[in-house]
């Protein structure tokens, strides 16, 4: 067990080998124009304006040679690993690239790489409510529409209580050791992971939510980019001027 006597360093992961089938696209959606970049871009440049993280991680395709041609791989914080087929496989991978350097305490932030409205204060928000959280935590939101379960023949079965259900977004935050341990448990067990909360939850921990924006959008469909480039550009239109 490799422990820190200083305070703990945080990493990011992410990871960006899945081909978005959902999209529509030959083109991954991460890679995408939007607002005079790649979606992948914006996903990382929350990250790479600000000091705290030590490095960040980016698992691509094998057969991934667009990232490697953008103005941001060149950026001497960034490093690449092949990710797998499943995201926990890309996640695993990443962190395993940080073994020997990241201390079992030290925080990873995972972030989807078709994320790319994150704002700064969410960001800061995960930061700081994290820190207080004993098994890490993760941004999400509320479920606000109606829930539906629905059954084979596309027939309604029930109204599903929406009182306790809240959306999964990311960054997800948590210490390397306590990740690394619970994505290696799922796989070994050949358990379902769709997120890095879903791994610790397999191994007994609960992480804690907290309140993210509506406008930290993932890019799933085309219509989602022109969503994200209207909330792209009303947050630079309320940033505050440079002094």
């Amino acid at each position: 067990m490799k422990t820190s006597n200083s305070s703990p360093r945080y990493w990011v992961v992410i990871p960006a080998a899945g081909r978005g089938s959902r999209f529509g696209s030959e083109l991954p959606k991460q890679y995408c124009e939007l607002a005079g970049r790649r979606v992948i871009e914006h996903s990382i440049n929350v990250f790479l304006k600000r000091t705290e993280f030590s490095a960040i991680v980016v698992a691509l395709h094998p057969e991934d040679t667009l990232f490697q041609t953008l103005s941001i791989a060149t950026d001497p914080r960034i490093r690449m690993t092949t990710g797998g087929s499943e995201r926990a496989d890309s996640v695993e991978r990443a962190l395993q690239t940080l073994a020997g350097e990241a201390h079992d305490d030290d925080w990873v932030l995972v972030h989807d790489a078709a994320r790319p409205c994150l704002s700064d204060t969410e960001l800061s928000d995960l930061l700081a409510g994290a820190a207080e959280a004993d098994h890490g935590a993760l941004l999400a939101l509320p479920v606000v529409d109606t829930v539906k379960r629905v059954g084979g023949g596309l027939n309604v079965e029930e109204t599903v209580d929406r009182s306790q259900l809240w959306r999964a977004l990311t960054p997800q935050m948590f210490r390397y050791r306590a990740l690394c341990n619970a994505l290696s448990f799922c796989r070994e067990n050949a358990l379902t992971v769709t997120d890095e909360s879903s791994a610790m939850e397999q191994v007994g921990q609960s992480p804690v939510v907290l309140q993210g924006s509506h406008c930290n959008i993932k890019i799933t469909y085309q219509a989602d980019l022109q969503l994200a480039a209207y909330f792209l550009a009303e947050a630079n239109l309320n940033k505050e001027p440079s002094r």
